[in-house]
C-alpha cells in the first residue's frame, strides 16, 4: 500500500554568510499511512518541529529545503510546488496543531470567528453554515457548552480548552494527516491524557493519519502504531511501538528510556544521559551521539553508521549491536 505520506532524504538548512550552511534536519526519511499514529521523538534541539514544519512548507525565514529532498504526500512532491499551489495543501489535506494555543491564537479574536476562518479558506459557505461547522467541531472536540464557548476570548477557556479549539481549527477543513507538534506541554497530566485520548479518537472515527512529535516516550505507549527516534538532524531509530519498548537498539533510545519514571521500578532514581544535544554548528563528526554514549568504540567517532535493520521491522543507527562490551 502506497504511503499517504513518503518523506525521503530530507535536508533542512540555514545558510550562513561567510561560513558553512547549518543542517539541523539531515538526511531525514519516513513515512506514515492513513489512520496511523507515527510518533517523532527525541530532546529540544533535535530537529523534530522543524521536521514537521517541512510537512506544509511552513518553515521560518531563512531555512531552506536541501535539494534531493522530497515530501511526498499521495504521490506528489511538495517540495516542487510553487506558494499558490501549496495552498490547497497547507491546512486542506495537512493540519498542523502547535504546542502553545496562547501564542498560536489570536487574544483578541473570539475562538469561534478564528475556527470560521479556517473554514471560509478552504470552502465557500455562509457565515450561518461556518457558525454551524464551528458548533459541530467544538462539539467533535469535547468542548462543553459550544453555543456559550464560542463567543469567547481566549483567555477566557482553560488550557486544555484551547489545546482543544487549535485541534478544532486543524480539522476545519477536513484534513488527511495532523501534524501534532508538543500538543501536550503546557498542561497538567490530566488533561494531557484526555487530548492524546481526543486524537486517538479522532484518528479512529476520521481515518486521520496523525504525526505526534514529542519529547516524552511515556506518552507513546499504547497509542503509536510506531516510534521514530531522532537525535541531532537524524532519525537513530524506528520501530513498531510494541518492539521498540521491548527491545531498544540504540544506546540513545535506552538513554531515553532509564529517564522515565516506572511505576513497577525496584528504584526511585532516574538514570539521566549526560551532557546535551549539541548544536548544529558542532555536530560531531560520525555517530553524533558518540559523546554521550556509554558503549561507545573508537569507529562511532569517525564513521556514520547507516540505519539498518536490528530486528523485525526494526532500524537503528548504531556500530554497537545492543548490550556489547564497550
Amino acid at each position: 500500500m502506497t504511503p499517504l505520506l513518503e518523506v525521503a532524504n530530507l535536508n533542512i538548512f540555514f545558510p550562513q554568510h561567510g561560513g558553512p550552511a547549518l543542517v539541523p534536519v539531515d538526511d531525514v526519511s519516513f513515512t506514515v499511512s492513513s489512520g496511523e499514529l507515527v510518533a517523532l521523538v527525541g530532546e529540544s534541539g533535535c530537529g523534530k518541529t522543524l521536521t514537521g514544519l517541512a510537512l506544509p512548507r511552513l518553515l521560518p525565514r531563512g531555512a531552506e529545503i536541501g535539494a534531493g529532498s522530497a515530501i511526498r504526500f499521495r504521490g506528489t512532491d511538495l517540495t516542487a510546488l510553487s506558494e499558490p499551489e501549496l495552498r490547497a495543501y497547507r491546512g486542506r489535506r495537512i493540519a498542523m496543531v502547535f504546542q502553545d494555543p496562547m501564542t498560536s491564537l489570536n487574544p483578541v479574536m473570539r475562538v469561534g470567528a478564528q475556527i470560521a476562518e479556517a473554514i471560509h479558506a478552504h470552502r465557500k459557505v455562509s457565515r450561518r453554515d461556518a457558525r454551524d461547522r464551528v458548533l459541530a467541531l467544538l462539539v467533535e472536540v469535547g468542548i462543553a457548552d459550544p453555543e456559550l464557548r464560542i463567543d469567547a476570548y481566549p483567555h477566557q477557556l482553560s488550557g486544555g480548552m484551547r489545546q482543544r479549539v487549535l485541534i478544532a481549527m486543524a480539522l476545519a477543513a477536513e484534513p488527511d494527516l495532523l501534524v501534532a507538534d508538543e500538543p501536550t506541554t503546557a498542561l497538567d497530566v490530566t488533561i494531557q491524557a484526555q487530548i492524546l485520548e481526543l486524537l486517538d479518537h479522532l484518528r479512529t472515527a476520521r481515518g486521520l493519519a496523525v504525526l505526534l512529535i514529542t519529547h516524552d516516550l511515556g506518552i507513546v505507549a499504547g497509542r503509536a502504531d510506531r516510534v521514530l527516534v531522532m537525535y541531532a538532524g537524524r532519525i537513530v531509530e524506528s520501530a513498531a511501538t510494541a518492539q521498540l519498548f521491548a527491545h531498544p537498539a540504540h544506546p540513545y533510545t535506552r538513554g531515553l528510556f532509564a529517564s522515565i519514571p516506572r511505576l513497577n521500578a525496584t528504584t526511585t532514581r532516574l538514570t539521566p544521559i549526560g551532557g546535551s544535544v549539541p548544536r548544529p554548528d558542532e555536530w560531531p563528526a560520525g555517530c553524533r551521539f558518540h559523546p554521550r554514549c556509554p558503549v561507545v568504540i573508537p569507529r562511532c567517532r569517525t564513521e556514520r553508521p547507516p540505519l539498518e535493520a536490528k530486528g523485525p521491522g526494526q532500524l537503528a543507527a548504531c556500530w554497537v549491536t545492543p548490550g556489547a562490551a564497550r
